[in-house]
């Protein structure tokens, strides 16, 4: 039966699939829409060589940054691995791709470049706030007002079809992964413990090269582009464009991680309530 684990950044979610794998056998799966990314592989703290050499994974840093892809490519993906000789254990933090595999997706049209091209300029422009104003009464109730990506896409969405994303989700398809079908467990880490944990991780990240990958994309940074919403990279640009002293990049990149980590458990608890609960740790 395949597997799936879901918990917050930091919380040891793929040292869990690896034990699962290494002791009962399996391919692990990536459903973390940051590992996706070629370009990163310490800044989204992406499985080791030594890790995937010890299990099968797929999915992990196999497109170039500029690519096309979304929650749909990823499903289409993952579907070609579930019909497969192995096992899947599906691990990740996008609550998105998980909430999607286990609970459907809504067939979308795809946004025309000119309104993504709309949305990305009213975004750099501060117009957060009232581009979740326009949003229909529906969508808006179920969109989280920190979350610049997605009131973006519910904004793209409503502009470019003339429906709401909550009405457009309301005739979701069937599950990929029925819930019946799989294990589900999601990982729960108490507050403190968790940001302790990030805090730490983004100063190793840094003496293992963070820093370095952020430089090497330096010359096609773009932050609005998915593979830049790699958490800490706006602030590691921007130390290395000379905006802001290293020191203070880490603190904004470690206070990042934790709001980051605290939309996820939002995220896992408001939608994964019939999920196995596992603590961290």
């Amino acid at each position: 039966m395949p597997v799936v684990i879901a918990g917050p950044t930091a919380s040891g979610k793929s040292a869990l699939a690896l034990k699962i794998a290494e002791r009962q056998g399996g391919v692990i799966v990536n459903a973390d829409a940051l590992q996706v990314w070629g370009c990163w592989r310490v800044l989204t703290a992406r499985p080791s060589a030594e890790e995937e050499a010890r299990a099968p994974h797929l999915l992990y840093g196999h497109l170039p940054c500029g690519a096309e892809y979304s929650v749909g490519h990823w499903l289409r993906e993952v579907a070609s691995v579930l019909v497969g000789p192995e096992r899947p254990i599906i691990v990740g933090g996008t609550g998105l791709y998980l909430s999607a595999l286990t609970e459907g997706l809504a067939e979308i049209p795809p946004v025309p470049a000119e309104v993504r091209a709309e949305a990305d300029a009213r975004l750099a422009a501060d117009e957060m706030a009232a581009m979740l104003a326009e949003l229909d009464e529906a969508t808006r109730a179920r969109t989280d007002p920190l979350n610049p990506a997605r009131i973006q896409r519910a904004w793209e969405v409503q502009r470019a079809t003339g429906r709401g994303l909550a009405e457009w989700q309301a005739a979701t398809g069937p599950a990929l992964l029925a819930p019946g079908n799989a294990r589900l467990l999601v990982l729960e880490a108490g507050r403190d413990w968790l940001a302790e944990r990030i805090d730490r991780r983004f100063r190793a990240m840094l003496a293992q090269g963070a820093l370095e990958e952020a430089r090497a994309v330096l010359p096609d940074w773009s932050p609005a582009a998915p593979w830049a919403k790699a958490i800490g990279a706006p602030e590691l640009v921007a130390h290395l464009r000379g905006e802001m002293a290293l020191e203070e990049a880490v603190t904004a990149a470690q206070a990042a991680s934790r709001q980051y980590a605290k939309r996820q458990r939002t995220w896992f608890r408001a939608r994964m309530r019939g999920w196995e609960t596992v603590a961290a740790g």
